[in-house]
């Protein structure tokens, strides 16, 4: 008998290693979750036992397309009767849709939506007493007492599943058994021959004894964090110690969240050092990929499922939890994964009334599901804040600094100007005078310009343009220069740690979590949140010298048009810029004043109809089902997908998971939607090498068909 394989090219995965390393994680996680460990192993092993029909080995070794759709978990179910009767549900609940929606599939693939083709049932039986033979001896190898049995019995077999899915798919409400499945199988296919030993390291508390620090110019570590209350609402300047207040307050496994997918990297980074000394072999993983989208007959399917169930901490954007709100493919695995743990929400930014209400439903699901809420923020509206209030109850431990303590974070002097040119003597000066600079705009392209032009006009000082579309190796790459220090944390000279002069363009990815601070900037008005989120990174560095004393911000005056406004509204930017105050110190505690200013009113939009989670606690879909598109689509113009460049298609396809991710290019799925897509990993979609430069990062103006390499595609 030829050799079973369970994953094609450039894995190759043994089908029966395959259903091991399944069975281990689905264990693992069952005991974590309190559920039958023995049950979570035999719907492991049962999940992808059908993959033995020879039509998926062969197509597993030859991806041509082929007319029939095969779904290789619809031959699994013709096992079912080799285990005990009572844990059919659990194992149907597992089976059935670990792949596809149960119905409405958006590929039409589900197993009730193929009853509306052709005679699938035949399909999938196959030629039963050829191969069924080399299935029963795996499962025999793997330890599973059976008794072959006829083709009679397989189709009843898959009769009762298809009896039970339609029963099940008029239940609304959520399977947990699917979402340990499909976690363990994700988790699993990911890490291969290493899922054990990763096992070995999941669901772990972290140790955070590290944030216990306190220190006389951060207020916020000497406040008192141990309270009986659940939840914490923090509002606090930028640099006055939120973040490890926020995790001096939790007590189990973290997830973190920031506004921006780019600067999610820098997090991890600072966490995973922080924490090294105490926890020398903690799971800390970062979520890089805000989605996987598929294209499908009818459109596209959005998956958030990620290889990373069970990690002590996890770093991550808002947007990627909010899958759960809308019932999108992987959701029910990211419940169990979030369910009783510590959330983090930190600088939470809300531009729009959708970002807005998406973190309110966020709030209000978690806190259903039994998880603490721990929000940070120094530019929250009072109306979000009473909102927040409000879905969190009595049980909120809420901290905010004195009038007192928030002047001494007053750190600038605002200047406004009508235009970039008008800022370009300050920056002579400034660069005459060995200062650092650090020019932020808010849209991709006009950074990118911006660099080009500083580039001629200074070609022997250090420049470095940093943004969101580079490929994450590239961008790790830059950070690091950005940061200015070495594998140890030590200063290397390199821009924030340089006595030199230096320039940094970029966008609004340096408005959190990198810790720099430089000496002067100029940048385009953004909302007002985002702005003293930016103005942040300069002066940053505080000594009891440095208190009281400012440095200078240069911010342009708005764009009038609404489209150049873009990705803000231009009447929240108007009213930032006209609330700030010309050649004045920016005053700490006049901030909220100034934020309520520009957001008198917030117009939460209706989420509550388009979430799966109501709030009165019902769930409106139905069980092994989920949405086959996401709304977060039409809702919010993110980087929601990734790209790579056609010349790095081969490393990819052939690389591992942390290789794949290096080639990676975080870009707005309208952008690309008409490319191609590779076929593993995260399916990313593919660029011609033209549209992407290592020094100015991707040109999305030349992702175009016909500026694909001849050369590559003959290949």
């Amino acid at each position: 008998m030829e050799k079973l394989f369970a994953k094609s090219a450039p894995e190759f995965t043994p089908l029966r290693d395959h259903l091991l390393h399944v069975s281990v994680a689905a264990k693992s996680f069952a005991n974590y979750l309190r559920m039958e460990e023995s049950v979570a192993s035999n719907g492991a092993i049962l999940h992808d036992i059908g993959k033995a029909h020879p039509e998926f080995q062969k197509r597993v070794k030859d991806r041509r397309r082929y007319n029939k759709v095969f779904r290789h978990e619809i031959s699994s179910l013709l096992f079912l009767s080799i285990f005990p009767e009572e844990e059919y549900p659990a194992l149907l609940d597992m089976v059935i849709a670990h792949h596809k929606s149960a119905k409405n599939d958006s590929g039409d693939k589900g197993l009730l939506d193929l009853e509306n083709g052709y005679d699938y049932i035949d399909y999938h039986v196959g030629n039963w007493s050829q191969w069924s033979p080399h299935a029963f001896k795996l499962l025999l190898d793997l330890g599973i007492s059976c008794r072959p049995f006829g083709e009679e019995v397989a189709r009843q077999n898959l009769s009762y599943a298809i009896s039970y899915c339609k029963k099940q798919t008029k239940i609304r409400g959520y399977a947990e058994w699917r979402g340990l499945l499909m976690g363990a199988d994700h988790f699993a296919s990911a890490l291969i021959d290493r899922t054990e030993e990763n096992l070995i390291k999941a669901f772990r508390v972290p140790n955070l004894t590290f944030f216990n620090r306190s220190h006389p110019l951060y207020p916020l570590s000497y406040r008192e964090s141990d309270s009986r209350k659940k939840h914490t609402l923090v509002v606090a300047s930028t640099g006055a110690g939120k973040t490890d207040y926020l995790f001096k307050r939790t007590k189990g496994r973290v997830f973190y969240t920031l506004p921006f997918q780019a600067s999610i990297n820098a997090m991890f980074k600072r966490v995973s050092k922080d924490l090294q000394a105490h926890n020398p072999d903690l799971d800390i993983r970062v979520l890089h990929s805000t989605s996987m989208v598929v294209r499908q007959n009818r459109g596209e399917e959005e998956s958030v499922l990620q290889p990373l169930f069970g990690s002590a901490i996890k770093i991550l954007t808002p947007h990627q939890l909010s899958a759960i709100a809308f019932g999108m493919k992987g959701y029910e695995a990211m419940l169990l994964d979030l369910k009783g743990c510590d959330i983090i929400l930190d600088e939470i930014h809300t531009y729009s009334g959708v970002s807005q209400a998406i973190v309110l439903k966020l709030v209000q699901i978690l806190r259903q599901f039994g998880c603490s809420i721990h929000i940070g923020t120094a530019t929250m509206p009072t109306k979000l804040y009473q909102k927040i209030v409000e879905e969190l109850g009595d049980s909120i431990l809420e901290e905010k600094l004195t009038p007192e303590e928030l002047d001494k974070f007053d750190r600038h002097t605002l200047y406004k100007i009508n235009s970039f040119e008008e800022s370009l003597p300050f920056i002579r000066q400034a660069i005459e005078e060995e200062k650092k600079v650090l020019v932020v705009y808010n849209r991709v392209v006009r950074a990118q310009k911006a660099y080009v032009h500083l580039k001629e006009l200074y070609p022997d000082i250090p420049i470095l343009l940093l943004h969101s579309r580079f490929k994450r190796g590239d961008r790790s790459f830059k950070e690091k220069l950005l940061i200015g220090q070495d594998d140890e944390g030590n200063p290397n000279g390199e821009f924030n740690t340089s006595t030199q002069a230096c320039i940094v363009v970029s966008t609004q990815i340096v408005e959190v979590s990198l810790d720099i601070s430089f000496d002067l900037m100029v940048t385009e008005t953004a909302p007002i949140d985002a702005l003293i989120q930016r103005f942040g990174r300069v002066n940053r560095k505080r000594s009891n010298d440095t208190i009281g004393k400012t440095k200078p911000v240069y911010l342009i005056a708005p764009r009038e048009n609404k489209n150049d406004a873009l990705p803000y509204d231009v009447e929240i930017l108007q009213r930032s810029f006209e609330v700030l105050d010309d050649r004045q110190v920016l005053r700490e505690r006049d901030l909220q004043e100034k934020i309520d200013f520009v957001f008198p009113e917030i117009d939460f939009m209706n989420i509550e109809e388009h979430a799966v989670f109501k709030s009165d606690g019902k769930i409106t879909i139905d069980k092994l089902t989920h949405r086959s598109k996401s709304i977060l689509f039409e809702l919010l113009d993110i980087d929601g997908v990734s790209c790579i460049c056609e010349a790095d298609l081969e490393a990819y396809e052939n690389g591992n998971f942390e290789r794949r991710l290096e080639l990676e290019i975080p870009v707005r799925y309208f952008t690309v939607k008409g490319m191609n897509q590779a076929q593993n990993g995260n399916k990313p979609f593919i660029i011609p090498d033209k549209a992407y430069d290592f020094e100015i990062g991707l040109d999305v103006r030349q992702i175009r068909e016909n500026n694909f390499d001849v050369n590559n595609q003959i290949l």
